[in-house]
């Protein structure tokens, strides 16, 4: 079988941007399943930027939503004579100078709000390190009386969009219904979206 081009980078973006298991991404990439796994907890390709395989030709949109429907459907590699997109950008995300001192903050707001959030999925939302999300989830953190929770959006780390859309496959991966527009409220703070749990049984009717 056919693999991509740059295979740890297309499995980062196919953990960060669909609900395809493991398996299916680890099959795809040529890669192991429990490698996929790390990637996923952040533990291996740190602070690599993923590269998406439908831009380079190497997957469909229809293709992805077919295997996301059926966890036992293995994706199909489509050749393409487009030069594979190259990564520009190494490690974490940037942050101005003047919003780091926002980071705690808006960590706090993420964990709370939206707790099926990865630790990858923060870092790469508002530019910041596995070691400090842990420290603030176990409010083990050095400033943790000072830091108040704030909505990313509001404080200018992350947009909206980006937001909803990482909320949106952290609750797919978590079997849950996401409400969007949390993100979006005009003061950057809201309460969280009601969460829907979906019933197995209803699934086999």
């Amino acid at each position: 079988m056919a693999h991509p081009l740059m295979p740890k980078a297309k499995a980062v973006w196919l953990v960060e941007n669909t609900v395809l298991t493991f398996d299916q991404v680890a099959e795809f990439c040529g890669l192991h399943e429990l490698e996929v796994q790390a990637i996923a907890d952040g533990e291996v390709a740190i602070g690599m930027r993923g590269t998406d395989p439908i831009a380079s030709g190497e997957l469909t949109k229809e293709e992805i939503k077919r295997c996301e429907a059926d966890p036992n459907a293995l994706l199909k590699f489509q050749k393409s004579d487009f030069p594979d997109s190259r990564t520009k950008q190494k490690g974490a995300r940037y942050t101005p100078v003047s919003k780091r001192q926002d980071r705690p903050n808006a960590i706090a707001w993420l964990v709370k709000n939206y707790p099926e959030l990865s630790d990858p999925q923060i870092s790469k939302l508002i530019g910041t390190t596995k070691p400090t999300i842990n420290s603030i989830r176990e409010r083990s953190h050095w400033n943790m009386s000072n830091i108040a929770p704030q909505n990313p959006v509001g404080l200018g780390l992350c947009n909206g969009a980006n937001l909803e859309k990482a909320v949106a496959v952290a609750r797919a991966r978590a079997g849950t219904v996401h409400t969007p527009g949390a993100a979006t409220a005009p003061d950057g703070i809201v309460a969280k979206p009601d969460t829907v749990k979906l019933d197995p049984a209803s699934d086999q009717e």
